[in-house]
């Protein structure tokens, strides 16, 4: 019997926008034996499946084209206008939980674009949150992952910058520095969510205490990734696990110092499960 201290990481755990979605499904499922829901509602996969053992039903886009007279989930990442122009052409109902952070960005961008101007969005290609932003721009605003895709010598000399809400405010100013430097007049708007964003300095200072951490989050979360890195950077004895079973016992001393964490889209739940596993070794 291994002799572990093991500690949760309080401050892990799911934004409020990520809680205000599930407890809005959670409220309605309590009452009704089902509930649409417009993509994944959060970005971890056993999370997911509590949900939809509880009625939730998880629907794309093409699926939602073809529902009627339906009730549905607009989670915390957002939808461009298109979603809500369909849902009225087809009798829907929308639950709408876009996270208020999400919302006011939308806004700035609408306004932005209203005022014809060019719009730069840095975030991640193909996110849920970021075609719900493309979409109040008609697709036209401008969206990267790395300034190395763009090309500075033929942008326009002024342009309107926005950032997706999940990513990192130090590579957000960076790209705004380096913009800056190459002649282009940067009209900048901040729209990083804290909560998230700070995250990377706690985790950092949570990591390094440990012997051992376990990051516990959905593999197909881009927030859950990127810390992952952050808590690596600083103990390289960091492990990446999704799900209990995927906890591997050989990873710990007699004596070790195990910190466990996670992700904005990971349950305390899941973290508590990871703590009853490791302490069972």
């Amino acid at each position: 019997m291994n002799d572990l201290q093991i500690d949760i990481d309080r401050h892990s755990g799911f934004c409020f926008g990520v809680v205000y979605a599930i407890e809005m499904a959670e409220d309605i499922l309590d009452e009704e034996e089902m509930l649409y829901c417009l993509g994944d509602i959060v970005h971890n996969d056993e999370e997911v499946k509590r949900l939809v053992a509880k009625g939730l039903k998880i629907i794309n886009h093409e699926e939602l084209a073809q529902l009627k007279d339906a009730k549905v989930l607009i989670r915390a990442h957002g939808e461009p206008p298109s979603t809500y122009k369909l849902a009225i052409e087809n009798n829907l109902t929308l639950v709408d939980a876009s996270c208020p952070v999400v919302l006011k960005l939308q806004h700035r961008i609408k306004n932005a674009f209203d005022r014809k101007e060019k719009i730069y969005i840095y975030g991640k290609h193909g996110h849920a949150e970021v075609a719900g932003l493309l979409g109040q721009t008609n697709q036209e605003a401008v969206v990267f992952q790395h300034i190395d895709e763009l090309d500075l010598s033929t942008m326009p000399p002024q342009i309107t910058l926005f950032s997706q809400t999940t990513k990192s405010t130090d590579h957000f100013y960076e790209i705004n520095r380096l913009l800056k430097e190459n002649g282009i007049e940067v009209n900048t708007h901040d729209t990083i969510c804290r909560q998230v964003s700070n995250r990377d300095k706690e985790l950092r200072n949570f990591a390094k205490n440990y012997d051992i951490v376990i990051f516990v989050s959905g593999s197909k979360s881009s927030n859950g990734k990127a810390l992952y890195e952050v808590c690596k950077r600083e103990n390289p004895h960091t492990h990446f696990v999704s799900n209990v079973e995927q906890v591997n016992k050989d990873w710990f001393g007699k004596q070790s110092r195990v910190g466990i964490c996670g992700a904005t889209s990971t349950p305390m739940w899941l973290m508590e499960a990871v703590k009853e596993t490791i302490s069972a070794f």
